[in-house]
């Protein structure tokens, strides 16, 4: 009796530990493990273009940048020296740029219709501050269609 009691009891256990296992890994990890293959991304969603800024007294390289209109821009801004700001005039976009080492941060841009958006330094850095800018270019998404024509 005691025997059948143990393996009993080994089993539960075991049971309890998959199913514990089974909670704790991720969902999309899971669906592979169970052969399911993971959920669709959303159609909807928007064209991402990522982008490297570097900031540094007193500019941004690059200070031009380029993209269609309803793409959204990943900007991953790093400084080269001291604590910079990035601002998008005329949108909500205002992120503080770490100083040199202590990491990066990005900032989302969602592009929406064709222009020239200005992006500037919103965090004093100096006597050359004013003139930390740049130029986000919106361009219609039928204008690229045209030139390969």
């Amino acid at each position: 009796m005691r025997r059948t009691l143990d393996k009993f009891s080994w089993l539960l256990l075991a049971a309890v530990l998959a199913l514990a296992s089974l909670l704790l890994i991720p969902a999309g990890a899971r669906a592979s493990l169970l052969l399911i293959p993971p959920p669709e991304p959303e159609t909807g969603s928007p064209p991402v273009k990522k982008i490297s800024i570097t900031a540094q007294r007193f500019h941004f390289s690059p200070a031009r940048i380029e993209a269609e209109a309803g793409t959204r821009l990943e900007i991953r801004l790093r400084s080269r020296d001291t604590v910079h700001g990035f601002h998008i005039v005329g949108t909500d976009v205002n992120v503080l740029v770490p100083a040199r080492g202590r990491g990066t941060v990005t900032a989302v841009f969602d592009a929406p219709e064709p222009g020239r958006y200005e992006f500037e330094c919103s965090k004093k850095c100096g006597a050359g501050h004013t003139q930390m800018r740049g130029i986000i270019t919106v361009k219609d998404s039928s204008q690229r269609g045209e030139k390969n024509q």
